[in-house]
């Protein structure tokens, strides 16, 4: 009796002892502000501080929004350099350092990509849903992406459902996306009622993963009270994860979070309680920096 094949993911399945967990902090995001908590850092000299707090507290990788000086989201490549040197100087290269080209209903697609080429980061996220648009030709986004690719940027795409997932891998599939330094962000709970995410969501993304051949690193954010639980369950199938104040101010037993940094530790323990190794900043560029 011939066994069958197993999937194409099965066999690249690693033992979680020897799969590191990449931690990342995002501790803006967008929109917060310090009405909504005192901590949420919005300066460059802030960002630079909660960087080597969050490193203490076991993260790899911090996901860097900028804001101007009325505390608002930006994409300004000046702003963007100015804080990312302030990184450097309290942590030299202990902490990747990814940028957000998040449009947050105020820059264009053209602008985003825009502002990617000329900061040319060390890594970056971008919104799938944000970029592929019609305003912007399949040939124009096509060779957005070879640039990433040429350059080595370590990219993360983000991805909002299953529908999110088939479309990127038909991009791949179709030659639109060469071989680079891919990551995927799964967003769990977008679209729920009141943006309270659960481990629950995860599954649909692990069925559609698990059809493709294409395997790529992924990560998962979540928001509310139970993304501690999320990113848990995340790191129990072998995914990294991102937590902080960008979509959550809680700990898991409610109680607000002191600081990003608190949120950093309680993922950390997750992974620990795994018996999955914690990742630093090294480890993170060579899981994320992989040309697949």
């Amino acid at each position: 009796m011939t066994q069958a094949n197993p999937k194409p993911n099965a066999a690249v399945r690693t033992p979680l002892a020897d799969s590191p967990l990449i931690v990342t902090v995002a501790p803006n995001g967008a929109y917060k502000q310090a009405a909504d908590h005192p901590a949420v850092p919005l300066t460059a000299a802030a960002l630079a501080a909660e960087a080597r707090a969050c490193l203490d507290a076991g993260a790899a990788m911090m996901h860097m929004h900028v804001r101007d000086a009325q505390g608002r989201h930006s994409l300004d490549v000046q702003t963007y350099r100015d804080a990312m040197a302030a990184v450097k100087q309290a942590v030299g290269d202990s902490l990747l350092v990814q940028v957000t080209s998040e449009a947050a209903g105020v820059y264009k697609a053209a602008e985003q990509m825009a502002m990617v080429r000329e900061l040319r980061p060390e890594a970056v996220s971008v919104g799938l849903r944000e970029l592929a648009v019609t305003e912007i030709p399949d040939s124009e986004l096509a060779a957005f992406f070879a640039w990433l690719a040429g350059e080595r940027v370590m990219t993360q795409v983000i991805l909002y459902d299953v529908a999110d997932v088939r479309r990127w891998q038909s991009m791949r599939e179709r030659g639109m996306v060469p071989a680079g330094a891919w990551s995927l962000l799964y967003v769990l709970g977008r679209y729920s009622a009141g943006q309270v995410s659960s481990p629950r969501d995860l599954l649909p993304f692990l069925q559609v993963a698990d059809e493709s051949a294409d395997a790529l690193p992924w990560a998962i954010c979540a928001f509310g009270r139970e993304e501690n639980a999320c990113v848990t369950a995340a790191a129990a199938f072998g995914g990294h994860v991102r937590v902080g104040f960008e979509n959550n101010l809680l700990l898991r037993d409610g109680s607000r979070a002191p600081g990003n940094e608190a949120l950093v530790a309680q993922a950390v323990q997750g992974g620990l309680t795994l018996g999955r190794p914690i990742a630093d900043a090294a480890d993170a560029r060579r899981i994320y920096g992989e040309v697949r």
